[in-house]
C-alpha cells in the first residue's frame, strides 16, 4: 500500500542508521500485521481515509522512530532528531570554515609543518565546542517546552496536528535519487542559521570560537589580516541574514517541501561576490605585517609567498564555484528541454 510506504520511509529517516533495515523491516511486518487484522475484522480492504486515520493513530514517523533512539536524558525524543539534524550540520560546517581559515594560518606561519599539526590537534576542540553550544540550545528548549514555556510544533509531536497525507510521495523521492525535506529538517535548518548567525557575529571579539586555542597564535604572530576581510566578513553575514530570512518566509507560508532553485541560485550567485572583493585586493594585499619597519627584512619575502598563494588559491576556488554554477545551471536548462519535448509527445 502507497500510504504505508510513504510512512515507513518517514520513519526511516529517524532510525538509527547501524539498524536502520532491521527495524524497518520489523517494523513493516508489525504494520501490515495489523492493518491484516482490521481488514479481517470488518470483511473488506481498508479504504484510503481509514488507513490515513489508522495511521494517525500510530503517531507521526518521528515520534515511532523515537522509541528505537537510545534513551535521552538531557534532550527528549520529541526533538532528538532535529537535535541531531542541526548537530550533523553545525559540525559540518564548523569544520569546513575551520579547515580554510586553518588553511591560511599554516599558510602564513614560519614553520607550516608544526602549524598544520597544531590545526589538527585542535580540531576536536573546535567541534566540541559546537556540540556543547547546540546541546545547551536544545535542552534550554526541552527545558521550556516541559515547564510549557514554548510548545514545539504539533505537527512533529502530536498524532493530532499531522496528517498522513502529507507524507512525500515515493515516486518523487524515487525519481530525484535525493532525500525529500521533512518537517523536522526544514525546522532544523531554521534553527541552525540563527545558532550559526548567532556563532559568525560573536567570532570577531572571541576569535577561539572559531580557533580554539589557536587564537593565541593570532596575537603573538607577526602577521596581520587587511580591511579587506571585514568587507569579505560583512558580507557573509548578510549572506546568512538574506538566505535565513528567505527560509522563514518559506516556511512561514508552508513552502518549505517546495524546490529552491531559485534561492540556491541567486545566493551561489551573489556568493561570488566576496570572493571577488578579495581577488580584487589592490596589488593582491591579503595579509600584513604588523610592524613593517621592525619585521619587513625578516618575513617580507614570506609575507609576499603568503599573498600570492591565498591569491592564487582564491582563484581556483572562484573558479570552481563558477564552473559549478555554470553546471547547475546548465543540468536545469536540460531538464526543463526534456520536460518541454516529452510535453509535446
Amino acid at each position: 500500500m502507497e500510504l504505508l510506504d510513504r510512512y515507513l520511509q518517514a520513519v526511516k529517516k529517524h532510525l538509527p542508521w547501524q539498524r536502520q533495515d532491521d527495524i524497518l523491516a520489523e517494523l513493516r511486518a508489525n504494520l501490515e500485521s495489523q492493518l491484516e487484522d482490521q481488514e479481517a475484522e470488518i470483511g473488506r480492504p481498508l479504504t484510503a481515509a481509514e488507513v490515513e486515520t489508522w495511521l494517525k493513530q500510530i503517531g507521526p514517523p518521528i515520534m515511532v522512530a523515537a522509541r528505537y533512539q537510545p534513551q535521552q536524558y538531557v534532550i527528549g525524543p520529541a526533538i532528538f532528531p532535529t537535535y541531531w539534524y542541526v548537530l550533523k550540520l553545525a559540525s559540518f560546517w564548523a569544520l569546513a570554515i575551520y579547515g580554510i581559515v586553518s588553511a591560511v594560518l599554516i599558510f602564513s606561519a614560519a614553520n607550516p609543518g608544526i602549524s598544520a599539526v597544531g590545526a589538527v590537534v585542535r580540531a576536536p576542540f573546535v567541534l566540541m565546542n559546537v556540540a556543547a553550544w547546540v546541546t545547551l540550545t536544545f535542552a534550554a528548549f526541552e527545558f521550556a517546552i516541559n515547564h510549557s514555556w514554548i510548545a514545539w510544533p504539533a505537527s512533529a509531536v502530536s498524532p493530532e496536528g499531522w496528517s498522513p497525507s502529507s507524507l512525500p510521495p515515493l515516486e518523487k523521492a524515487a525519481a530525484s535519487g535525493k532525500k525529500p525535506r521533512t518537517y523536522a529538517m526544514a525546522v532544523a535548518e531554521i534553527i541552525f542559521g540563527f545558532l550559526f548567525l548567532g556563532w559568525l557575529l560573536l567570532v570577531p571579539r572571541h576569535p577561539v570560537l572559531m580557533f580554539g586555542p589557536g587564537a593565541l597564535y593570532m596575537q603573538i604572530s607577526p602577521f596581520q589580516i587587511e580591511p579587506v576581510w571585514y568587507t569579505f566578513y560583512w558580507w557573509i553575514v548578510g549572506l546568512n541574514v538574506l538566505q535565513l530570512g528567505w527560509r522563514c518566509v518559506d516556511f512561514s507560508l508552508g513552502a518549505w517541501q517546495g524546490p529552491r532553485l531559485v534561492q540556491q541560485a541567486v545566493i551561489k550567485l551573489l556568493g561570488l561576490i566576496p570572493l571577488g572583493i578579495l581577488i580584487a585586493a589592490p596589488s593582491h594585499l591579503l595579509i600584513a605585517l604588523k610592524h613593517p619597519e621592525a619585521d619587513q627584512a625578516r618575513f617580507g619575502q614570506t609575507l609576499d609567498t603568503i599573498n600570492l598563494g591565498v591569491h592564487k588559491g582564491l582563484m581556483v576556488v572562484c573558479a570552481i564555484k563558477v564552473l559549478q554554477l555554470l553546471w547547475e545551471i546548465g543540468q536545469r536548462s536540460l531538464e526543463a528541454y526534456r520536460r518541454r519535448i516529452a510535453a509535446t509527445r
